[in-house]
């Protein structure tokens, strides 16, 4: 289970302290899936590498399964069975695709085994194996592989960050089908930030989150025709003023 409780996160500008996350509680239970969506700036990826320790809290407490994360290291999270996927993930030169999901993996894969992750995520094994991790690949194809690797590492926690990002309607539907697939076979509690539709209908619960807080979180059956409500009216209003 992950418990986050009174989390505030504030970074510093120009103008001084900012408060990102503003006292946020969020109870997810074990083999969940929960979308979380909102506005741009709201503080939905600040919330996601909070929990992963890739932004450090200025109070409260995180705790996964009964153990506190607020002071852990990013591998001591890693190791206790939290990962994490980047809206733009890195690369690395000189590795290959393979090497990743091996380490990813935590041990040898074999062929057939390195093949059938690349192809949960819409990528042609043979054509990805031996190439390297660098600039030759798209952002699409880096993102993809990047998902590869966390479904190779199969931690009881996945949070991905805008997995739809940069990449094409087709490896975007075979992802939808990878994450309902792994959704059902019920191995791990899985966080989604995502805008897209195919996505948050999925998702046992969607959360809102706005101006550093959650507003609302339910079901996709009650949040999603809010959302879009909201964002009707929000244009409408617009529309007076003659903006939109």
């Amino acid at each position: 289970m992950l418990e986050i409780k009174d989390l505030t996160v504030t970074v510093t500008d120009e103008s001084g302290p900012v408060d990102i996350l503003r006292h946020v509680d969020l109870t997810v239970e074990d083999q969940k899936f929960i979308a979380v969506t909102g506005p741009n700036g709201g503080g939905k990826t600040t919330l996601a590498k909070a929990v992963m320790g890739l932004v450090p809290a200025a109070s409260g407490s995180i705790r996964w399964n009964g153990t506190e994360l607020t002071d852990k290291t990013i591998d001591e999270r890693a190791r206790l069975g939290v990962s994490y996927g980047f809206q733009q993930p890195p690369r690395f030169k000189g590795m290959k695709v393979s090497d990743l999901l091996t380490i990813a993996a935590g041990r040898r894969l074999n062929h057939d085994e390195a093949c059938a992750y690349l192809t949960q995520v819409g990528l042609c094994a043979r054509d990805y194996l031996d190439r390297d991790v660098d600039a030759s690949l798209s952002g699409g194809e880096v993102k993809r592989i990047e998902i590869a690797t966390i479904l190779a590492r199969r931690n009881a926690l996945m949070i991905f960050d805008e997995p739809e990002a940069g990449i094409d309607l087709w490896s975007f539907a075979r992802l939808t089908e990878t994450f309902s697939r792994l959704h059902e076979s019920q191995t791990a509690t899985i966080l989604i930030i995502s805008h897209q539709e195919r996505i948050l209908r999925l998702a046992d619960e969607i959360i809102l989150v706005a101006d550093g807080q959650i507003q609302d979180r339910g079901p996709a059956d009650r949040i999603y025709p809010q959302i879009l409500a909201d964002t009707v009216a929000g244009c409408n209003r617009l529309e007076v003023d003659g903006k939109c």
